[in-house]
């Protein structure tokens, strides 16, 4: 199967796609996902992940079918 992916705002701009999927492979983390879809080195300070809807770490070890989403630093005032 595969792992579904969504970034929001800024990031889905900085990366030209809004969404995607990936072939799941044993092992994989949210950082090493990262990687792989955006084409960067690692997650951008600040940047919230979440693994079907709960707050996620980057080493969170990932599983097939999962739906990874990505979420800029936000400010308020």
């Amino acid at each position: 199967m595969s792992i579904q992916i969504k970034l929001f705002a800024n990031l889905a701009d900085a990366i030209g796609k809004r969404n995607g999927t990936m072939e799941y492979s044993e092992g994989l983390t949210v950082e090493q996902l990262w990687q792989q879809f955006s084409g960067q080195n690692s997650i951008p300070e600040g940047v919230l992940c979440a693994v079907n809807f709960d707050y996620a770490e980057s080493d969170q070890m990932l599983n097939d079918g999962d739906e990874i989403a990505f979420f800029p630093p936000v400010t308020g005032g």
